[in-house]
């Protein structure tokens, strides 16, 4: 156990954490000549488009030094707040962490809240300054900073480039040196954490796990602690880039076990896994169950693509166990899904996937987060509205709970009035500000979590120039005055643009909707009323034109009468088709919704 070391990568977005990776595999040699490809652990197109790890990844790595071999275990970890969760069960499986900070962009909102958490955990930080061949590079100022955050010396900090190669020697040093060997006892039951899980379709859910006491052999009976099932493990073995079976992984080591598990749900990120004779009395601790934070509506285009779109959602499931869906029907869109996702770019992503993995093409309705109403009625039992339909009647209700978050923004101390006056327009109290630099300033909010949910990550960097980062944790639900807008066209609710708006801003937004509303939606035979309504009072409207053929072209000269009696004709067909006349929504109106605020 003594030559093994489990670590993970933490860094905020963009500072080079898949390429520090990559020079780690050539260093080893763990990848051969032909299986280099420049961020080897992203696997998925969208991860590589976009520059962001989304599916967390764990390679094993054996290093020679001085006649002695260690294996290192690396635990890929995603760089997104929406991944929170998957990225502490990570840390939890880890001794050691390289931070790594980009000597260009120094240090931002989630490498503090992603550093904290790995000193929760009691992990030995290896500051990493990354980018140093960068021209914009300043290294200098960059190790002040570090040095300031963690109380290290100047000399902990490494200086290197994951481009050139520099400095990955004094790296895998340093992961020797200075992070620990695991602990745990051999001779106890096994006692193992599930740290991520992926699914193959030909043999099911791969587990992959972290044990930290006891063996796992292969054909052995194993229990998940949380859902209490028993399994066969049908097969164990490491990870390198392909899966090496193997009889037996003891304590301290990272291996996957494949059980035959058809369905994601049953295998839980931070589950115990034991020996089902003789289990384990304490399990790892931190385990909870995925919470979405924001829901949304996802419909087929065409609504006979329903089941299909079933289909694809329950196999983006396989892969994503913390996509949740539940089948709901709406008056103006057909059948389709209410979802949950952890975060908007949670939802960015599945509703990318479904288009390329899937071929289908989906309408999303405005993302909302989950409410608590609560009636008059006795005794007092909360109603989780996550949709503004599941909102009782006002006459019956009571109060309503929303969540709120601890919002944490760093930015540079000239942008500190405009990231104040976004936050407070957003409902935000600050709670604290702290300058971490002469130039760099961290500012603390409680704000409500549904007013983050629509544009407030693009503001936010548009306020700030780019400068300003972003970072929150869930801190709770509390009593907000809210009521629900309705949209109406042609006097009929239209129920996927209804939305939960606090009483403040709900004139504001019903205005601007109506407002851009009326751009979108074509003109028709007769006029079309779009209305805001709360309840049964209208706070806003606007009216769509209707196009009026020249029904007087043909009278030439004449009587008036003759052009007041085409005139009179008309109205009364105009009048009768809006009676019966149907509006069509275009797919941008849903879009437009949420972009209020261009």
């Amino acid at each position: 156990m003594k030559h093994i070391r489990n670590f993970c990568i933490i860094a905020h977005i963009d500072h080079g954490k898949s390429t520090l990776a990559d020079r780690l595999l050539d260093a080893t040699q763990t990848v051969t000549e032909r299986e280099k490809q420049e961020q080897l652990l992203d696997n998925m197109d969208l991860e590589r488009e976009r520059g962001i790890t989304i599916k967390s990844h764990a390679i094993q790595m054996y290093h020679k030094r001085n006649d002695e071999e260690f294996t290192f275990n690396l635990i890929d970890t995603p760089g997104h707040v929406d991944f929170s969760y998957e990225v502490s069960r990570s840390i939890a499986a880890c001794e050691g962490a390289l931070l790594i900070v980009d000597a260009a962009q120094s240090i931002q909102a989630q490498t503090i809240s992603n550093l904290y958490l790995a000193l929760e955990n009691d992990l030995e930080i290896i500051p990493v300054l990354n980018k140093v061949d960068l021209p914009s590079a300043n290294p200098e100022e960059v190790t002040d900073d570090i040095v300031d955050l963690l109380g290290c010396e100047r000399e902990d900090v490494i200086p290197a480039s994951a481009k050139t190669g520099l400095g990955i020697d004094a790296i895998l040093d340093a992961i020797i040196d200075r992070i620990p060997s695991p602990k745990g006892n051999p001779e106890e039951p096994l006692r193992a954490l599930v740290f991520d899980s992926v699914y193959n379709p030909f043999r099911g859910v791969e587990t992959y796990f972290r044990v930290f006491d006891g063996s796992i052999k292969k054909g052995q009976k194993i229990k998940f602690v949380a859902t209490n099932k028993t399994y066969n493990a049908d097969e164990i073995g490491t990870l390198k880039l392909v899966q090496f079976p193997q009889k037996e992984i003891k304590a301290g080591d990272v291996g996957y076990v494949i059980t035959g598990i058809k369905d994601a749900r049953e295998v839980k990120v931070g589950d115990t896994i034991t020996d089902a004779e003789n289990p384990t009395t304490k399990a790892v601790a931190g385990f909870e169950d995925v919470k979405p934070m924001v829901f949304a509506g996802i419909y087929p285009v065409d609504t006979e693509d329903y089941e299909e779109l079933r289909n694809s959602m329950e196999k983006l499931q396989l892969n994503d166990a913390s996509l949740v869906f539940q089948p709901e029907s709406s008056a103006a869109l057909g059948f389709g899904f209410r979802c949950g996702f952890l975060g908007m770019l949670h939802l960015e992503i599945i509703q990318e996937r479904l288009e390329r993995e899937f071929d289908m093409t989906v309408i999303t309705t405005v993302p909302n987060v989950s409410y608590l109403a609560y009636t008059n009625k006795e005794p007092e039992t909360p109603i989780t509205v996550s949709n503004p339909s599941d909102l009782p009647e006002p006459s019956t209700l009571n109060r309503v709970e929303e969540p709120y978050i601890k919002a944490s923004i760093i930015t540079k101390a000239e942008f500190v009035g405009s990231v104040m006056s976004l936050c407070i327009e957003k409902r935000g109290e600050i709670t604290n500000q702290t300058y971490l630099t002469e130039d760099r300033v961290e500012l603390s909010f409680d704000m409500p979590l549904a007013e983050i949910v629509f544009d407030f990550y693009d503001r936010l960097k548009t306020v700030s120039k780019g400068y300003a980062s972003f970072d929150y944790s869930p801190i709770g639900m509390r009593t907000s005055k809210l009521v629900k807008v309705d949209v109406l066209l042609n006097g009929n609710k239209v129920d996927a643009l209804s939305a939960l708006l606090h009483v403040d801003n709900a004139y504001d937004i019903g205005k601007k909707m109506c407002l851009k509303l009326k751009e979108l939606i074509p003109r028709q035979q007769f006029d079309i009323p779009i209305q805001a309504a709360i309840g049964a009072k209208i706070i806003a409207r606007e009216t769509v034109k209707a196009l009026r053929k020249d029904v007087t072209a043909k009278c030439y000269g004449g009587d008036i009468s003759r052009k007041r009696k085409l005139l009179e004709k008309q109205k009364k067909g105009k009048k009768r088709m809006r009676a019966v006349g149907n509006v069509e929504i275009p797919q941008e109106a849903f879009m437009a919704v949420l972009k209020l605020n261009d």
